[in-house]
């Protein structure tokens, strides 16, 4: 006799997070704001005027999440809908810009405990890989089924709340403070991205400690002004090729305009130049700073990586030295061979870490004896 197999379907557990990211429930929010002036708004009648159908599963999932992230109280089945006080000033677009960021990164990411502790984790860092934040996403509750789901809503609301920028050509996870300070007059929430230079430590005028010195890469590379040539390739061999790079040898890798304007040379980075583990040089575009701090590192007798655009020759009194060319001709010849030169320059820093003492640069050759006392 056949047996009847009956299949339980698995209930599914709830998800430690909204079902949506932030931004539609605060377009909810900003329309309950218009319609009812910060007062609470009968629930039918407020559907009605948006022209949606209160009752609707759609509407439900909406007032549920925005209920999730706080911006409003009262459930899909209650008369009354009411903007919370931090909800009213995240929808308020008339409040002060400060205002209005505050309360949208309190709601967004820090009333959701597993954003909250994501956030915590990679703050001040660039976005980790995917894959590495749906591992740390399990490990900090969720569950295999929603880690990625939740992932993909957290980028998606830091982005939003300003706390994702890209920043020397890699999206970076910028510190609360760092985006509050860096808020001009006028702008919206949204579009400060592009404005403002890579949190760093060295940002300050206090002296710079040799034990970060010793775990520092200075990058000396053309970097020019805002939406030039010279910035975005700087930015691309620096987010894409040089710290993917320097990563095993955990190294923090330093640029100049992370410590002052782009340029100018001061003593913060005569100090990096002198005292860094490693420099990292990209002699591409003949740039005459580049050379000069350059020349700075040949005379000390420090390790040195060079690398170069294939579209320039490299500079006769460097020519014999080791140089990665880097094709950028187009992006299709790139892009495949990233990987290539990633491994060439951890090649080269492997080599020169391990004979620290022993830098091949034309002072070194001609003039082996010569010490620089500081």
């Amino acid at each position: 006799m056949a047996k009847t197999v009956v299949r339980t379907r698995k209930k599914r557990v709830s998800r430690s997070f909204p079902a949506s990211s932030f931004d539609e429930p605060l377009a909810f929010a900003k329309e309950m704001l218009a319609f009812g002036s910060g007062q609470q708004v009968r629930r039918l009648t407020f559907f009605n005027h948006i022209g949606k159908s209160p009752d609707s599963g759609t509407s439900r999932q909406l007032i549920t999440n925005s209920n999730k992230y706080g911006l409003t109280e009262g459930s899909y089945k209650a008369d009354f809908l009411k903007l919370t006080d931090t909800g009213a000033k995240a929808a308020n677009g008339d409040a002060p810009l400060r205002e209005q960021a505050k309360a949208r990164i309190a709601l967004s990411i820090e009333s959701v405990p597993l954003f909250k502790t994501l956030y915590d984790q990679i703050v001040g860092n660039k976005l980790p890989a995917k894959a590495a934040l749906i591992d740390a996403a399990v490990t900090a509750g969720a569950s295999k089924e929603d880690a990625e789901e939740a992932v993909d809503t957290l980028i998606v609301n830091l982005r939003g709340a300003g706390l994702l920028q890209t920043l020397s050509g890699a999206e970076r996870v910028v510190t609360i403070d760092h985006l509050l300070d860096s808020l001009p007059a006028g702008a919206a929430i949204s579009d400060v991205t592009r404005t403002t230079k890579a949190p760093s430590a060295a940002a300050s005028s206090e002296p710079i400690s040799a034990s970060e010195l010793s775990k520092t890469c200075f990058y000396i590379t053309p970097i020019g002004s805002q939406d030039s040539e010279q910035r975005n390739h700087s930015d691309l061999f620096l987010a894409n090729i040089v710290e993917p790079a320097l990563g095993p040898f955990s190294l923090q890798v330093v640029r100049a305009d992370q410590i002052d304007k782009p340029g100018v040379i001061t003593k913060q980075i005569i100090d990096y130049l002198i005292n860094s583990k490693l420099v990292i040089v990209d002699l591409s575009f003949h740039n005459p700073n580049v050379f000069y701090e350059l020349a700075i590192r040949h005379m000390l007798k420090k390790p040195v990586v060079q690398i170069i655009r294939r579209a320039e020759d490299i500079p006769f009194d460097l020519v014999s030295m080791r140089t990665i060319v880097i094709d950028t001709a187009n992006i299709y010849t790139l892009v495949p061979k990233l990987e290539t030169y990633k491994s060439e320059i951890a090649n080269q820093v492997r080599r020169a870490l391990e004979n620290p003492d022993i830098a091949d640069n034309p002072i070194s050759v001609y003039y082996p004896n010569l010490k620089v006392e500081l």
